[in-house]
């Protein structure tokens, strides 16, 4: 029987490489605590050796809330010859309750290296993988999938093998991994996977709005939701959906604000140096600028700033637009000079 432990309905928020690191999920799960589960991005399992405990740990993060990290799903990317039993028994001796894995990635360096999205080519070493973390990992266990690596001929057959394999749930993005991100993700196949699996499934994909997330549930059928680039461009997303607030471009825009300053903070509490956090907020901006007039020319000016101050002045920029008479506290624009 799964032991998938959300509820119908629930919203995730992807595990995202280079993004999800434990700075931004503290600062994710502080703001908005109502999603119902948060994930690392990815552990590449070692080979030859295997990794000290300490990096194991160190991947996830320390000094995590309690509360936060009952919600949080640890991610692993491996192939096969790795060593994957010992790195499965390290992340459960830690205390981790929820393992993913990762079978989704379409990176070429990933694939060449037999791993990610490759292995759903390969069903008989992806056999392999599974049945060696179920056999020692006795927690939640569940994979991130694509719908095939370079077609989509095997999907019923891999959602058949994972979930014969003891996986609490299927995570699917519906793309194959040749197609990378191009086009819409087509919800059908997330419709068949509800179709063909005895265990949850949760989309992925392309899920934009507040009402796209109400068309996919009724659309799919499928059990909850996961959302990465939509979880960029708009991080409070499961407020929205569970407050019915309605996302306006002056709310936005103030949420936006607000998202910065916290990141900016977090990041100087952590004593990172001053152009790796201006880095990091320009990382952090993919989307959100989007909906706004003149979209692409505002992300223009972020990503051209220098400083935060400079930062916050184009935000200011659209609080103002939005919100006329709108003035920047002080103390956010101070935020540099308390973390120098």
């Amino acid at each position: 029987m799964s032991k998938f432990p959300l509820p119908s309905n629930s919203l995730m928020f992807a595990p995202m490489e280079g993004i999800t690191d434990d700075t931004y999920r503290k600062v994710i799960g502080a703001l908005y605590p109502e999603w119902d589960s948060f994930s690392c991005d990815f552990l590449r399992v070692p080979n030859p050796n295997p990794y000290p405990l300490k990096h194991v740990r160190k991947h996830f993060g320390e000094h995590f809330p309690e509360e936060l990290k009952a919600k949080s799903i640890y991610q692993i990317l491996t192939s096969p010859g790795a060593f994957l039993k010992e790195t499965v028994e390290q992340v459960r001796d830690l205390g981790f309750h929820w393992i993913d894995l990762n079978l989704g990635c379409p990176s070429k360096t990933v694939c060449k290296h037999r791993g990610g999205s490759y292995l759903l080519s390969e069903l008989p070493e992806l056999k392999s993988i599974l049945g060696t973390i179920r056999d020692h990992f006795p927690g939640v266990f569940t994979c991130k999938i694509r719908v095939g690596y370079k077609d989509d001929h095997n999907f019923e057959d891999i959602i058949r093998l994972i979930q014969d394999c003891g996986v609490d749930a299927v995570i699917i993005h519906a793309r194959t991994r040749d197609e990378l991100y191009k086009g819409v993700a087509k919800w059908d196949y997330i419709k068949q996977a509800v179709k063909v699996a005895t265990i949850p499934v949760v989309g992925n994909g392309d899920i934009w709005t507040t009402k796209d997330i109400e068309r996919y549930y009724d659309y799919t059928g499928c059990h909850s939701i996961m959302l990465a680039r939509p979880a960029l461009k708009t991080p409070w997303m499961a407020r929205l959906v569970k407050s019915n607030e309605e996302d306006s471009l002056e709310l936005r825009s103030q949420e936006i604000l607000r998202y910065f300053s916290a990141f900016y903070q977090e990041t100087g509490a952590q004593e990172i140096e001053e152009a790796s956090r201006i880095r990091r907020l320009k990382s952090v901006s993919r989307y959100i600028f989007d909906d706004f007039n003149e979209g692409n020319q505002v992300k223009s000016s972020f990503l051209r700033s220098k400083t935060f101050e400079d930062q916050m002045k184009v935000v200011q920029g659209l609080l103002q637009e939005e919100t006329p008479g709108y003035l920047i506290d002080d103390k956010i624009l101070n935020l540099q000079k308390s973390h120098p």
